[in-house]
């Protein structure tokens, strides 16, 4: 009697131990489910407001700028040649990652050069984009190369203007234009003065810690429509530094 119960008691320990085993992977996989669903709800989330999903395009699938690299450009008056990264087209919302991951590809050294052809575009990633030329000791210019090498006229307007003021040295390419207006906030607050006068603030900042003149702020205030600036002016705001063939250009 004793060992018939010893065994049905042995018996029912090794069900209950067996049980545990089997349901011991299922406490484990439910929490993982449940981190695994509550991160994708908030990407679902993020994803549903227009500037989010706008970042996702930009950043995965659909970038708002292209790039191409040169190997023999030449602007140094010194004959140097030097490496160019051109990169053309709209300022996104994730255009500082993309010119980052575009200098590393392209393995620019200190005085290379970054060749700008845009009509601008977003005020806060234009401001990073020349943060990040100017840590790297890059140069910039407005133009587009040509398979030779030679760079021919472009122009660089609006937000575009605060990455050339990234460059260490910022070359003015003859026949190239430099645009400047009056910034305005895509998403204004409650206060519309407040905010004209908090994104003037940071402009101004950003552009006397490149070495610009505030005159160039001041040009951008005055106007609602693009002003293109002679190249005269450009040079006496500090915002080019090394003129490149005729500085009084007829502007286009």
């Amino acid at each position: 009697m004793g060992r018939a119960a010893t065994r049905i008691c042995a018996s029912a320990c090794g069900a209950a131990t067996c049980c545990d085993h089997q349901k011991a992977p299922v406490r484990l996989v439910c929490p993982i489910a449940l981190v695994f669903l509550s991160v994708c709800f908030r990407a679902c989330q993020d994803i549903s407001r227009p500037e989010a999903w706008t970042y996702w395009k930009e950043s995965y699938f659909s970038p708002s700028m292209t790039s191409s690299v040169t190997r023999n450009s030449n602007l140094d008056s010194g004959g140097r040649s030097h490496a160019v990264l051109a990169i053309h087209g709209t300022i996104g919302t994730a255009s500082a990652g993309w010119l980052r991951q575009q200098l590393d590809e392209a393995r620019l050294s200190a005085g290379d050069l970054v060749l700008l052809s845009s009509p601008g575009g977003n005020l806060e990633q234009a401001m990073i984009m020349g943060e990040i030329i100017r840590l790297r000791g890059l140069a910039t210019a407005v133009g587009t190369p040509d398979t030779s090498g030679r760079i021919a006229r472009s122009f660089c307007a609006s937000a575009c203007v605060l990455v050339y003021a990234g460059g260490v040295r910022r070359y003015g390419v003859e026949g190239s234009v430099l645009g400047v207006h009056r910034f305005t906030n895509s998403m204004p607050g409650p206060d519309p003065i407040a905010d004209a006068q908090r994104l003037t603030g940071q402009v101004l900042n950003y552009m006397t810690k490149m070495g610009v003149s505030s005159a160039v702020v001041e040009a951008m205030s005055a106007t609602r429509n693009v002003r293109w600036l002679d190249p005269a002016d450009a040079l006496q705001m500090k915002l080019i530094t090394d003129p490149v063939g005729d500085t009084t250009a007829v502007r286009r």
